[in-house]
């Protein structure tokens, strides 16, 4: 089986939970307490994500290549890290 290495955004709002989002497959979010909470979230709904798609006959999005600039304003924190997934 191959693995694939999604990005995931990372962001977190002043008064909310951290949130994850994967850009290369839309609707695929998680949310948590913590950052390690989020990240392990985000990786089984990656998983569920990708075997819905399976099942569906949709073929897999490979992840793309970005470059991406984290930001931090006043009221957000926004950065990005990757999940490895077997798919």
């Amino acid at each position: 089986m191959k693995t694939f290495r999604y990005l995931v955004r990372i962001n977190k709002e002043q008064h909310s939970d951290w949130g994850a989002s994967v850009p290369d497959l839309p609707g695929c979010v998680a949310t948590g307490k913590t950052i390690d909470s989020t990240l392990r979230r985000i990786e089984r709904a990656i998983e569920m994500h990708l075997r819905g798609m399976r099942e569906d006959g949709l073929k897999i999005p490979r992840p793309r290549q970005r470059a991406v600039t984290p930001r931090r304003t006043a009221r957000e924190v926004d950065f990005y890290a990757t999940v490895e997934i077997a798919a």
